[in-house]
């Protein structure tokens, strides 16, 4: 099973876009637009403090009647933040999610964010695994 670190240097864009806690909810939806992300890290002075998601917005702006023009990210984003460090394995991030509910992981190391992992990314890399293992098995079967 690989790693954080390999599934991230394999993804199409390593670019994480943030924003800080302290700008508005309708800057972080115009970034998640723009970039085409489901979420964001919340960042300040170069920490995750937590991630603001699609998830977030609906239940907590959208079902409350809340503006998203004067709200502050820090008044609906996720926290504390769950994250994992680079050698964790792609096994461990799925249990991770689906034990807490998660769609979006941000990975840390040495207090640095190295990259955001969400579910779809964990699931693809599940099936090209189990693809490839039954390559694996068919060639053996076959005797090549």
């Amino acid at each position: 099973m690989k790693t954080v670190a390999q599934l991230l240097h394999t993804k199409q864009t390593q670019e994480v876009h943030t924003i800080s806690p302290q700008q508005m909810v309708l800057d972080a939806l115009r970034v998640m637009a723009a970039k085409n992300v489901g979420a964001l890290p919340v960042v300040e002075d170069g920490q995750v403090v937590g991630v603001i998601s699609e998830r977030d917005y609906a239940r907590k702006m959208v079902l409350q009647g809340r503006s998203s023009v004067g709200t502050p990210v820090s008044a609906i984003m996720s926290s504390p933040v769950v994250t994992v460090d680079s050698q964790q394995s792609i096994d461990t991030c799925m249990n991770i999610m689906t034990d807490r509910h998660l769609r979006h992981l941000p990975v840390v190391e040495n207090g640095q964010l190295l990259g955001l992992l969400s579910i779809g990314d964990l699931v693809k890399e599940a099936i090209a695994e189990q693809a490839s293992l039954i390559q694996q098995l068919e060639s053996y079967i076959r005797g090549e």
